[in-house]
Formats: C-alpha cells, structure tokens, sequence
C-alpha cells in the first residue's frame, strides 16, 4: 500500500484504533496529539483518571497505554507507514510515555504477523468474563500467541494443570482480599457504568459476567461482598487455560512494552477467533504477585490472561477521537 498524507481522515483512524485497546477498569489513561514536522502520534499518559488504591505504582496505566501503542502501530502500517516507536523519548517531559513516528512506505516484510490480519481484530477484540467451553486452543494458535508476546521483548507462559491450578488459587486470594477491603471495594464501584449511561469510561453494567459456580475461576465481582448485590453463577469451564505475561525486568519501560505485548497476543487469538479474559487481581498485591513468579529468577509478572472458546464480551464504552487527545 502506498503511503499517504498525515490528513484528518487518517489521524481519525489512527485515534480510533489506539482507544480501542483494553485498560483497567477503562480508564483509557491516554492523550494524544500530533507533531506534524516529525509526522509523530506523541502518547501522553493520562493522570486524571487514577486508581491509588488498584495501580498505586501506575503499572497497570503503563501497560494500557502501551497496548494503545500497538494499536497506533498496526494501524499506521494498514495506511502504509512504517511505525518508529521511542519509548519515553524526553526526560524532561514524563508524562510522553512514547512517540509514534511515521516514517514512510513500509519497505520489506511487516514486523508484525499480518497488520492486515491484527487491524481487523482490533474492532472485534472484546474481554469476555462468560464461561467459555471446554474446547482446547489448538498448540498452533497457542504458539503464535507466545511468539507474539516474545516479539515485543515479553514472555507468555502457558502453565501445566498443576501450575494453573496454583495461579488461580492465587488470583482467588486476591480476589478474597479486594472483596473485603472498603477502599479497594469503593474504587472499584465508581468506573461500573449503568445502562444508558453516556459516560465514555468505565465498565458496563451489561459487560461484567457471571461467577463461576464451582469456585474455580475468580472473576472479578465489581459489586463487592455479600450483601451487596451479586452476579448470577454458572458453571464455568473445567480445565481452565491460561497464560503468563511476564518481563525480565520491571522498569516503566518494560511496562510499556509488556503493554503491547498483551495487545499483540489478545489480536492474535482474537485473529483466530479465540476469546479473552484479564485476571489483574494478584498483580495488586505486592506479596501475590511476587508469588505468580513462582521460583523463575528474575521474572515479573505482569498480568494474567484467560483464553478459550465461548461467547463474545459486551462492548464497552470509549472516548471518541475528539474526546481522547
């Protein structure tokens, strides 16, 4: 595809894939704007929207806005670009977590599996927090969701039965302390959204799921402990998949590049028609999180992701364009 200008029409693009990555709790804690010199999408962290009490370290922020940097990639290489990435590019300017630059035509084989392929998920990538069926991921789809992961210079693990079973007891124990801590339990309510509410942000009502029945997976309840309002259960599926995200580091820079990490491995299975799920309780917890690691050495886990087959997630809200810089 040849190149073209950096006119209105391809910046809407451009904004419309970057707000379409996952955040917590969507937060969507980006800002964007435009260096029309460099031709450079500038990504600014935004901090009006914070979780002291989820995020106090900003983590989780930095790993949403590197997924909406590799939204802003793929997007950029579908109108012919090829992307230049720096991550925190100006020590005197912290909050520009990345530029984007467009460098011109793309020349040679893509860096990413198929910008075709990865641009045409990002619309239907959706987190699904519903039971999924009992249907294996083939090897195949799950090898090319760790060499996306590899790509972007993170690791994706996809434990025996034995270790699934330890990371979800530890994810469940999370979950347990979230539950009954008022200020945790507080935070959380205030990005639940109601139906028909117009806000851009948050979490829908209609986009949280069920609990699981047998206990085995914790999703997040949103709503708190008994006796506030609960979900519904059903049963869940039995051999649960899961994968580790995980960098060798844990600098602001690793958390930006786990960040599109996560994004190219949730396109990746959302490519092959695989469903999605986050499970960022124990990464809340300084102790539990240490003990997803396990007895790796130097390993930081980042965040912990449930795939499988099942039912599309609800939509959830988002800035538009005009709203995101």
């Amino acid at each position: 595809m040849q190149s073209r200008e950096v006119d209105a029409p391809a910046v809407q693009t451009l904004l419309a894939a970057a707000v379409a990555a996952p955040s917590i709790h969507n937060t969507q804690p980006w800002r964007f704007g435009l260096d029309p010199d460099s031709r450079s999408i500038l990504v600014r962290v935004d901090r009006r929207r914070p979780l002291p009490m989820t995020d106090p370290q900003s983590r989780a922020q930095y790993l949403s806005v590197g997924a909406a940097v590799f939204n802003l990639r793929v997007a950029a290489e579908h109108l012919g670009w090829e992307p230049l990435v720096r991550l925190r590019p100006a020590e005197d300017d912290p909050d520009l977590l990345a530029t984007v630059q467009l460098t011109g035509p793309v020349a040679g084989p893509s860096a990413l599996r198929d910008p075709r392929e990865l641009y045409g998920a990002i619309e239907r990538r959706r987190t699904s927090r519903m039971p999924f069926t009992g249907r294996t991921v083939p090897d195949p789809v799950v090898m090319e969701m760790t060499g996306a992961a590899r790509a972007e210079g993170a690791h994706l693990d996809v434990p025996d039965i034995v270790t699934t079973r330890r990371l979800l007891r530890l994810t469940a124990a999370a979950e347990s302390r979230n539950a009954v801590h008022p200020a945790r339990t507080a935070e959380v309510r205030t990005w639940l959204t109601a139906p028909g509410t117009a806000a851009p942000y948050g979490v829908p009502l209609t986009a949280l799921g069920p609990r699981d029945a047998s206990g085995r997976v914790p999703v997040r309840a949103f709503t708190g402990a008994p006796p506030a309002p609960q979900l519904p259960t059903l049963r869940f599926e039995r051999h649960v998949q899961l994968a580790l995200l995980w960098t060798n580091h844990d600098r602001r820079e690793d958390w930006l590049r786990a960040g599109q990490a996560l994004e190219r491995v949730l396109l990746t299975a959302t490519a092959h028609g695989v469903r999605t799920s986050m499970l960022h309780q124990a990464m809340e917890w300084p102790d539990l999180r240490q003990a997803m690691a396990g007895s790796r050495r130097r390993c930081h886990p980042q965040l912990l992701i449930r795939f499988g087959y099942g039912p599309d997630g609800a939509r959830t809200p988002r800035a538009t364009a005009d709203e995101a810089p």
